[in-house]
């Protein structure tokens, strides 16, 4: 047998098919060892414009693009798409897939009208060299559809979907691979406009075709399987979302290597899970193990590391742990601003969390700077009407609130409310969302009414668009219980806090933090009725699954403390409401900033204890503390500030 020269053209398809496999194996670096090997050969083997040329640059760029460094490959694809400018005709295949790779890049950038731009002289080609239901033509307004997805223009994606849609079911037998992309996408869409069963009627479709033409353990079902489990998980049910999720697990890891960056996403996914079942533990669990397999296989400025430290904060956050929060959302942000353009929608997100640590900790002004930052990048970087804008208002509106100024805030939730009106489904969960932050802006102005009626309105999508047992029901419920317990309705206020109770025992775990909520406001009830007893004894339960699922210095363990302390000065028990007053005031020295407003609330309450026993300069110390801290934290017309 004879040896091939050593500079062969065959030499370099080989190289080239041997980093193909590296790279879907996620092994990046080894693959492009093996691509350069190819370039290399080809350099020298074929003259300079030749197409084969072109393709291995292409197939460096998409390493590249796996790797997320997107300048590099888009230096790639445009050596490609030079060559094939110069050595092909103007209507060649080969150029539209070209485009399509830099409409790609873009769309990873979040440039979306640049990604158009390509995506729309890669249909040209296809429209002009392609018959009119060649599938590649669906693959081109699937890209499409991608797009006005992440624009949140969801008609205009689905448009371009169905196009795709009608194109494969013409061209491809009923069970090919590219029916299924499709329907994932389409589902894809209607999970996003908030509708559960008609997204989840066309994964199962997707699903059922891939079972029927790929192997148990392809890697496209364990897609599918995390598509379901977050639409599981976007409708309260975390048990299904978990079983999906857990499929797609267990198909990655009979089929992927074990630091394969996909496997990364699913324990992300199920992280997301225990951080909403309040299963904080477990989620940093899964995280942890996300982040192992991102510094194993990623470059250390990948966007998904910035994506995992991310849920890190947020679980940290939610915890209660401001600082470490802090610390993960500030790993986030460094990785985005070296990775990723300075206008990306991805950079808005982790400023808009930086925001919402700042406004937990009582620090407004910095919650607003962050929060405002967020803004101009969405700004700039999508359309008027994106659903992201409304996000975003509404965390500018909350920070108004909590800062006592409920005309900007109210400013702020109608911007939102406009946006979710114009840009989502009428049955949107996310316009409950925004009518539920007006309706607390009415009730902290004391506008019960208002309230109740925003309130309502947000029930009543609810109850179109979720489950009868989603959390976010109970939310609703709780709320508008709020209401009526201080109105003084009391019956009122606790059938709808028992609504409430029932749908958390349902969808929850018995020690998750928002049944600790549902308890306290049932207790808050009671207390309006005098029934000391029964207010104790949900002020306890309370405090007993603060204390399971909670670190120990969280702040609503220190309102929990409070609530008792209050409780015990109402019965005249002074010694023992200064006992939980004192555990309630420790937890807030040692988790909060030193003129956080909660702890004027502390030094008020043990103000009037004092003053109920008749040690009046006592009580006037701790008054004043009270009053300097709200002077220091709180804008000069807080109505807090009134009350001290």
């Amino acid at each position: 047998m004879k040896s091939l020269p050593q500079y062969h053209p065959s030499l370099a398809t080989t190289y080239s098919n041997i980093g193909s496999v590296y790279n879907h194996k996620g092994e990046y670096d080894t693959a492009l060892e093996y691509y350069e090997k190819a370039l290399e050969i080809d350099m020298k083997s074929l003259p300079p414009y030749h197409p084969s040329l072109a393709t291995t640059y292409s197939n460096i760029g998409s390493v590249y693009n796996d790797k997320a460094e997107y300048d590099k490959v888009l230096e790639y694809y445009e050596k490609a798409l030079e060559i094939q400018m110069k050595s092909l005709p103007q209507y060649h295949p080969s150029l539209a897939t070209t485009y399509t790779n830099i409409g790609l890049v873009y769309n990873h950038k979040g440039e979306y009208d640049k990604a158009l731009e390509y995506y729309e002289k890669a249909l040209e080609i296809k429209m002009k060299s392609l018959p009119p239901y060649h599938p590649s033509l669906a693959t081109t307004y699937s890209n499409i559809g991608l797009v006005y997805n992440h624009k949140g223009e969801y008609d205009k994606a689905l448009e371009y979907y169905e196009k795709a849609l009608e194109i494969d079911m013409n061209s491809l037998p009923a069970y090919h691979p590219s029916l299924p992309t499709t329907y994932t996408n389409i589902g894809s869409v209607y999970n996003d406009k908030g509708e559960y069963d008609k997204a989840l009627q066309y994964y199962e479709k997707a699903l059922e075709i891939r079972m029927t033409s790929l192997s148990p353990y392809h890697p496209s079902l364990a897609t599918i399987y995390s598509n379901i489990g977050l639409l599981y998980n976007d409708k309260g049910e975390y048990d299904n979302a978990l079983e999906y999720y857990k499929k797609a697990q267990e198909i990655q890891m009979k089929s992927l290597p074990p630091y394969h960056p996909s496997l990364a996403i699913t324990y992300r996914n199920i992280g997301l899970v225990y951080n909403d079942k309040g299963e904080y533990d477990t989620a940093l669990q899964y995280y942890e193990k996300a982040l192992e397999i991102d510094m194993k296989s990623l470059p250390s400025y990948h966007p998904s590391l910035a994506i995992t430290y991310g849920n890190v904060g947020l679980v940290y956050n939610h915890k209660g742990e401001y600082d470490t929060a802090l610390k993960y959302y500030e790993k986030a942000l460094a990785i985005h601003m070296k990775s990723l353009p300075p206008n990306h929608p991805s950079l808005a997100t982790t400023y808009s969390n930086i925001g919402s640590v700042y406004n937990h900790k009582g620090e407004y002004d910095k919650a607003l700077e962050y929060s405002e930052k967020a803004l101009e990048i969405d700004m700039k970087s999508l359309p008027p009407c994106h659903p992201s804008w409304a996000s975003i208002y509404n965390n500018i509106g909350l920070v108004y609130n909590d800062k006592g100024e409920y005309d900007k805030a109210l400013e702020y939730s109608e911007k939102a409310l406009e946006i979710d009106m114009k840009s989502l489904p009428p049955n949107h969960p996310s316009l409950a969302t925004t009518y539920s932050n007006i309706g607390s802006v009415y009730n902290d102005k004391g506008e019960y009414d208002k309230a109740l009626e925003h309130y309502e309105k947000a029930l009543e999508i609810q109850m179109s668009s979720l489950p009868s047992y989603h959390p976010s029901l109970a939310s609703t419920y709780t709320n508008i219980g709020s209401v009526y317990d201080t109105k003084g309705e009391y019956d009122k206020a606790l059938e709808y806090s028992e609504k409430a109770l029932q749908i958390q025992l349902k969808s929850l775990p018995s020690y998750h933090p928002s049944l600790a909520t549902i308890y306290s406001n049932i207790g808050s009830v009671y207390n309006g009725k005098g029934e000391y007893d029964k207010v104790l004894e949900y002020y306890e339960k309370a405090l007993q699954i603060q204390l399971k699922s909670l670190p120990p210095y969280h702040p609503s363990l220190a309102i929990t403390y409070s609530n008792i302390g209050l409780v015990y000065n109402d019965k005249g028990e002074y010694e023992k409401a200064l006992e939980y007053y004192e555990k309630a005031l420790k937890i807030k020295i040692k988790s909060l900033r030193p003129y956080h407003p909660s702890w004027a609330s502390i030094y008020n309450n043990i103000g009037s204890l004092y003053n109920g026993k008749g040690e009046y300069n006592k009580g006037l110390e701790y008054y004043e503390k009270a009053l300097e801290i709200e002077v220091k934290s709180l804008p000069p017309y807080h109505p807090l500030l009134a009350i001290t």
